[in-house]
């Protein structure tokens, strides 16, 4: 099994979250950095009252450096939009800073690749200084790897999708949000025939998450 350091020696003492970028930038607490092309850290305001985690930065988030800025950004945004909630009050990040990907046969496309539950791991402690630094009222998991990375390897999305949960005893540091899981809108995106009714159900999992 491989394994990494961890961030944990890369995250400051601060809850700055532009000190917590920054830093982020230098990380090499896991093998990721060095494919991608720059760390993409969380997105949003410093007291949001709902932070989001998705799984990993996609091809066009390592490009432009940003959170959920590609094909399943643009329908965040949208199910955000339908939900009633702006997203320039809330805080966007991922499980993982880094995209991992395969290249295609050609080596013209990044293809994702999900990432190992041990670099999940190693990233964890960047995700745990953004909890601190932001001590949202709710979390939103997007996704399953989101989910684990919170709430433990074993976390069955599928079992527990649109409950409200809480966060492990250890990671109750200076907050206890209420969490609530659902899917990624990449997987929106991938129902194709069923991708209304996916929307749709989305849509509703974060009307009943806004609406704690």
């Amino acid at each position: 099994m491989v394994t990494h350091p961890g961030a944990q020696r890369f995250v400051p003492d601060t809850r700055d979250l532009d000190a917590l970028a920054s830093a982020a930038a230098g990380c090499r607490g896991c093998d990721l950095y060095r494919d991608a092309e720059r760390t993409v850290f969380g997105d949003g305001g410093p007291h949001a009252r709902i932070l989001f985690v998705g799984e990993q930065p996609g091809n066009e988030e390592d490009l432009a450096g940003e959170p959920f800025v590609g094909p399943a950004g643009h329908l965040f945004d949208k199910a955000l939009d339908r939900a009633g909630i702006d997203r320039e009050t809330v805080y966007v990040t991922n499980a993982v800073k880094h995209f991992r990907f395969d290249r295609s046969a050609n080596g013209r496309r990044r293809i994702h690749r999900k990432p190992t539950g041990a670099q999940i791991a190693a990233c964890r402690p960047w995700l745990e200084a953004e909890l601190d630094a932001v001590r949202p009222e709710i979390v939103v998991c997007l996704g399953a790897t989101a989910a684990q990375s919170l709430l433990g390897k074993d976390f069955k999305l599928t079992r527990h999708r649109g409950e409200v949960l809480r966060l492990p005893d250890e990671l109750r540091g200076s907050c206890d949000p209420a969490v609530v899981v659902t899917v990624h809108p990449s997987a929106v995106l991938r129902a194709r025939s069923q991708r209304d009714d996916a929307f749709r159900a989305f849509v509703q999992d974060l009307k009943r998450a806004a609406a704690l």
